[in-house]
Formats: structure tokens, sequence, C-alpha cells
């Protein structure tokens, strides 16, 4: 129980640290998570104190969100930068383990063995491009740089990850082979990536197997795919193989055959898609505030004496490491393809880009709490470091980039995007409304269309109640017509027009004026009513004697014809006075209106075909409206690409609402 309610605290967690980073941004989420973790820690309940299971926690939340960068990679930028991303992912995390860790043992020699140093090195040494895009989330960075940082961090986790087995053997054992170390290192790491590819195209080929024989590809391709990652893991693992570079390498095949079966399977396309972006960002929350729960922990069981030492430790490890980055992107030791102008400040980018998260965390915890059958006594040590080499790069990444780094510039507000959608969306709406056929399919077809403005549009309680208000006093101005012109009985006025008063209070959507106003045309009506029965007595014997009778079929009928004819003339009125910024309002109302006339008249049918037609009619439009707007320069490129494409976004889930 402990364990389910210690999942759900996570969970609401990351959902309160999202929310809040929306209200105020200018500070990263990833700061937001590890404080809002460290909050959750100090709660009242044993249900935060977690234990981490390092193989467990690499599988299920690594190993998923390495799988997904790499299916989110170019198989060309791969095969094209080749070069530059072994040299910065393995070479340069080779040199940093071997320079940050032999520094540090010559520094403190009484603490860090040489073999110690490495393992700590090995630790801080992978990047996390997620931290890094949390960072600079608005601002622009330079395409060349972003590219070497994300897939940087696709490969030298891996890297790490192998190193710290190494150094953790040389460890255990008190010596280091540097032939076998070798072999080891390429067994691990090449295997891990033909192993992942043999894997990834397997699966694919599955895929492509079952769509050749229709079967339904959604409720089986994504579970498949979402299980990925963990089957490769765990088999690579149990292989000796990298686990991280297996599913990574999966990952890039699954990346290049996507692009085959894109225009094939476009739901399965967009459904994953969707999946894997709701499960990379709670898992790299969790991540975070994970760091936040088990910092307090660590912290309890370290000396106040210590902490100030490993901090500086820390803030060394990340200088020296920070410096070589710098250095080797300087000298071009990696190409990321600055301009000789750029290459300065392209460098100090890559150099403070190296910003540690979630691989690190776990390689931390990863450690073993025995030794050769003795505690582990710098274990608690190296995972504070390792924290601390975290929270630094994220808070020098906080500072600096804001410095270097412009803000996204925008061709248009988010108001301005509201303001066009809404006239395209009326605009489609209006268009519809001046062909007479098919009322009731225009009428739904309207309705729905209006639904599209609601995420961009504040609904205005006034001006509702107004437009209600102003639609009941036609419905009984209506009523009181075609009592005048003795269309309907009196028996079938008065019953009409208390449903109508009933709606209003039940609504109860009007001020007391507008009621009062209300009122008072229905008393004005149900007296000149009584005057014109006086001088008609025969009628007004009949009426008395049928006040008695339950409503029969034909006076039903009757019923559904006022109600048509009332419908007509308020859908007539609002159309009148539409304009893209009351489309909203006017719609509430016109279903309103829509559904009293379905209460009365049970048998409308409507043509699925028609309204079908009508949507894709108003697609077209809406895409044509903003085609023009754009022509006639009231429209910016920008903002018309995105009106697109949110149409497009709308146009296709009601295609796949038609399932």
């Amino acid at each position: 129980m402990d364990l389910l309610l210690g999942v759900i605290l996570l969970l609401t967690t990351v959902v309160v640290a999202n929310v809040i980073h929306l209200i105020y941004p200018k500070i990263p989420l990833s700061i937001y998570q590890i404080v809002a973790g460290v909050l959750l820690a100090s709660l009242p309940t044993t249900a935060t104190n977690f234990t981490m299971h390092p193989e467990l926690f690499m599988m299920v939340v690594i190993a998923p969100l390495m799988f997904n960068d790499g299916q989110n990679q170019s198989f060309r930028y791969l095969t094209s930068n080749y070069k530059s991303i072994f040299s910065i992912s393995v070479v340069l995390a080779l040199v940093t383990v071997l320079i940050a860790g032999g520094l540090l043992h010559l520094a403190l020699p009484m603490a860090f063995s040489l073999s110690l140093a490495f393992v700590l090195a090995a630790i801080i040494t992978p990047t996390d491009a997620v931290a890094v895009k949390s960072l600079t989330s608005n601002m622009t960075v330079p395409e060349n740089v972003n590219g070497a940082l994300e897939y940087e961090s696709l490969f030298n986790d891996a890297s790490g990850i192998v190193l710290l087995d190494l150094s953790l053997a040389a460890y255990r054992s008190g010596e280091f082979s540097v032939g076998h170390g070798l072999w080891i290192f390429a067994y691990v790491f090449f295997g891990g990536i033909i192993f992942g590819a043999i894997m990834g195209d397997l699966l694919i080929a599955l895929r492509q197997r079952l769509m050749r024989n229709h079967v339904d590809i959604g409720s089986i391709v994504i579970p498949i795919n979402v299980m990925t990652p963990i089957v490769v893991y765990w088999l690579a693992e149990e292989l000796h193989f990298s686990g991280i570079l297996a599913v990574v390498s999966a990952g890039i095949v699954h990346s290049i055959l996507y692009d085959r079966l894109r225009l094939t399977s476009t739901k399965v396309q967009m459904a994953t898609t969707t999946i894997w972006n709701i499960i990379s960002d709670a898992l790299n929350g969790i991540v975070f505030v994970l760091l936040g729960v088990m910092l307090p922990q660590v912290l309890r069981r370290t000396a106040p004496s210590n902490l100030l030492k490993l901090v500086w430790v820390a803030l060394a490890l990340y200088i020296i490491m920070t410096a070589l980055r710098f250095i080797w992107t300087r000298l071009r030791l990696v190409n990321i393809h600055s301009a000789p102008k750029d290459l300065n400040r392209d460098s100090l980018l890559m150099a403070i880009g190296g910003i540690h998260g979630t691989i690190t965390l776990s390689l931390a915890f990863s450690l073993p709490v025995m030794i050769n059958h003795h505690e582990f006594t710098f274990r608690n040590s190296m995972i504070l470091i390792a924290a601390f080499v975290i929270l630094i790069s994220l808070l020098v990444g906080a500072v600096v980039y804001p410095l270097l780094l412009p803000p996204k510039s925008q061709e248009y507000t988010a108001e301005e995007f509201r303001q066009a959608f809404n006239k395209t969306v009326h605009y489609a709406i209006d268009t519809l409304h001046e062909d007479d056929r098919h009322p009731r399919e225009r009428s739904m077809v309207a309705d729905q269309l209006s639904s599209q403005t609601e995420q961009f549009h504040s609904f205005d309680r006034v001006l509702f109640e107004q437009l209600i208000n102003k639609a009941h006093q036609i419905e009984l101005a209506t009523l009181d017509q075609l009592t005048s012109d003795d269309v309907i009985t009196n028996k079938q006025a008065q019953l009409f027009a208390s449903f109508v008063t009933r709606s209003v209070f039940r609504g109860n959507q009007h001020g007391f004026i507008g009621f009062g106003l209300l009122l008072w045309h229905r008393l004005k009506w149900r007296h000149a009513r009584r005057k014109r029965l006086r001088k008609k007595i025969k009628c007004q014997r009949a009426t008395t004697q049928g006040s008695h009778q339950l409503v029969t079929t034909n006076e039903r009928d009757t019923l559904a014809k006022i109600q048509t004819l009332v419908y007509r003339n308020v859908e007539k009125y609002l159309h009148s006075i539409s304009t893209p910024e009351n489309v909203n309002e006017i719609a509430v109302v016109n279903r309103i209106y829509w559904q009293k006339k379905r209460f009365f008249s049970r048998d409308i049918n409507i043509d699925a075909d028609v309204v079908t037609s009508l949507f894709v009619e108003a697609f077209q439009l809406e895409h044509s409206y903003v085609q023009e707007q754009l022509v006639a320069g009231t429209l910016s490129q920008e903002l018309a690409n995105a009106l697109n494409e949110q149409i497009s976004t709308d146009e296709l889930v009601y295609v796949q609402s038609l399932d």
C-alpha cells in the first residue's frame, strides 16, 4: 500500500511542479521538481521513504527515456556526423574520467584511491539533454550546438556506465588491465549497439507483418512499442551488453523505419507519439522529484563537518569537466560546424551544456552497498557529490544561458493567434449558414465547429446571460404571434408557455431585471390571450373542456412545430449578431435551443453522411480563409502556419472520431 501511495505522491508532485512552472516559467522546471521533491520528503508519511533499486530504476525509468530519445533522432544526422558524435560521447568521456579522476586522486590521495576517483568521475560524466531543454525552453539555441548536445547525451550515458563498471571492477580487485579493459569496453559498447539494432529491426518487421495481415494495429503495436525498451534492456544486460546503448540503438532503428511507415499508419503514429510524450515527461519529472526526495535522506547520514568539503569537491569536479568541454570544442577536437566568429560562443555553450541529471543520479544510487563483504563507506559521500554536481550544473546553466542566448522571438502573440483563429472559425460557420439546405445537420456542425475556439476563448458569463435573456424574449414573442394568429390552441399555448417559464427558472441564467422583464412579458401575453378568449366563448368552452385531458399525439406534434418555429427565429437572431468575439457564447445558447427542439421532436433524424460532408467543407473553408488572409497580407507566414496546423489537428481528431 505504501508503494502505491508513494507512486501517486510522486506523480502528483510532478504535476504540481509543472503547474507552478506554467505560472512562473522563469525558473527551470527541473529546479521546481527538485524543490517539490524536498517538500514531499518532509511529509509525515512512510510512503516517501523510497528505496532506490538501481537495476529496476535503470530498466523502468532510464531505458524508456533513452529509447524515446533514440526514436526521435535523425539517422541521416548520425551517419553524417558520426566522427563528432564518437569524439564527444566516447573519447571526451574517457578523457574526462582519466583527467578528473587523476586530479581528484592527486588532490585527495588519502580519501580517494585512483580507482575510487575513477568511479566518481565516471558517475558525473554523462550529460542530460532533457535538463538542457528545460533550461533553454524560452531561448534560441544555435542548431549546431543543440544537435551536438542531444547526440552526445544519447551515447555518453553508455560510456559512463561502462567506465563505471570497469572502475568498480578495478576497485574490487585492486588491479586493472588496460588490454582487458579495452576488450570489455568494446564488447559492452559495440555489442549493445549491434544487439539493439537487431532487436529493433525484428520488432519493426513484426509490425509490418501485422499491418499486411490487417490486424488491429493500435491495440497491438502500441503496447509492443511501449514494452520494447524494457525487454531490450533486460535481454542486453543478460548478455552482458550495454542495456542503455541497446535501447538507444533500437530507438534509432525505429526512427529509420518510421519514415517508411509515416503515412501508412497515421493514427497509430499520432497515438504513439502522444503516449511517448506523456511517458517521457512523467519519467523525467519523477527522476528530478526523486532527487529532491533522496537528498534529505542522504544529508541526514552525512556529518555537517564533511558537508562543506563535499560541496567543494563537487564544485572542483564541475569546473574541471566544464573546462575540458570548452577546450575540446575550442580546439575543434569535436566539429560542431561553428563559424569562426561564433566558435568561442559555441564552445562556451557546449561547456555550460554539460548539465547532469537522470543518468548521473541513477549511477550514483547504483553503487553497491557492500564490496568484498565489507560496507562501502564511500557510497553516501559519492551520492552527495553527484547530487551537488547536478545542482551546480543546473544553477550555472540557469544563470549563464539567459546571458548568452536571446529569448525566442515569435512573430505573433497568443492574443493575436486567438483572435485570428476565432475569425477563421466564425468565417466557416457564417459561410455554412448561407446555405438553407439541411438545417438540422448545418446547426449541428456549426455547434461543433464553435468548440474549436473553446481552448482559446475565455467564456463571458455576462454576455451569455444577455444572449439567453434575449432568446427567451424571442421565444415568448414567437408564441405571442402564433396565439394572435390562432395557429395554436389555448391549451397548447399555456403548456408551451409554462415549459418556457420552467426553463427560465431552472436555467437561472438571468439577473433580477432580466427575469422581471421575462415575467412581465409572460403576464402581458396571458392578459391579451384572455381578452381574445372572452370574445370567442365557443372556443373558450372547447378549451376549458379539453384542459383536463392529457396532451394528445397531435398536440405534441403541434408543440414540436412551435419549437421548430421558435428555434428558427432564435437561430436567425443569433446568426445576425454573431461575431468572432461572441461565437462561443452564441454556440452555447444555440445548443440549449437545439436540445429543446430535440425534446419535443424525438424523431429528429440526422444524416451522418451530410454531417461528414459539411465538416469536410467547413475545414476546407477554414484553410481557404487562412490562405486568403495570408495573400492579403493580414496574416504573417508564421501565424498562418500555426493556424493551419491547429485546423489540421482538429480535422484529424474529427476523422478519428468517425471510427
